[in-house]
Formats: structure tokens, sequence, C-alpha cells
């Protein structure tokens, strides 16, 4: 018998350099960026047009990403940045190419 791996992620979404933050987690990611970028649900992102990834990052177990989104959400908005400029320095949105 195979077990089945899951994934879940952790991502930043903005909608600019530098601009507004969201942090969400979805076992989806590819999924619910097209939600984003199409507005397709009420809500902060919608509002404040947050429709670019600019971090994730991937878990086995949902109470991991879970677990890292609640604490993330309480860290100072420059250790956000720092964290995504370690890794995306010009605030690329990472998932350009994937929805046509």
């Amino acid at each position: 018998m195979y077990k089945t791996i899951h994934k879940y992620y952790l991502c930043i979404l903005s909608n600019g350099y530098n601009g507004t933050l969201y942090i969400g987690v979805t076992n989806n990611l590819e999924r619910r960026m097209f939600e984003h970028k199409n507005k397709l649900f009420e809500g902060f992102s919608k509002r404040y047009n947050l429709n670019r990834l600019i971090y994730f990052e991937t878990f086995q177990y949902v109470n991991d990403a879970i677990k890292r989104e609640k604490n993330m959400k309480k860290w100072k908005r420059q250790w956000k940045i720092n964290l995504i400029e370690k890794e995306n320095p010009k605030w690329n949105d990472l998932s350009k190419d994937w929805i046509k």
C-alpha cells in the first residue's frame, strides 16, 4: 500500500514591490494563484489586488504550514521583507508563467 504524500504551501502575496502583504496556506498553490489573479473571492486580497506570489514554502503536513502561517503573521513587517528579499530581492511574481 502506498501512502500519498501531501503538499501544503505557505505563501506570501503582494500587489507590488514593497506593497501590501498577505500570508496564507493552501494545498494547491497554482489553483489558489488563479483564484487571486482572477479575484474570485471577496476579501482582503481582492480589495488590495494581492495577486503576485512573492514567496512560498512547502510542507508535508498541514499543521506545520498553519503553525508557520500563524507565527509569521505575528512578525514585524521588516522581518517579512527580509525573508522575501533573501529569496526574491526584486519581488518578482513567482507564478507569472503558471496561468495563461
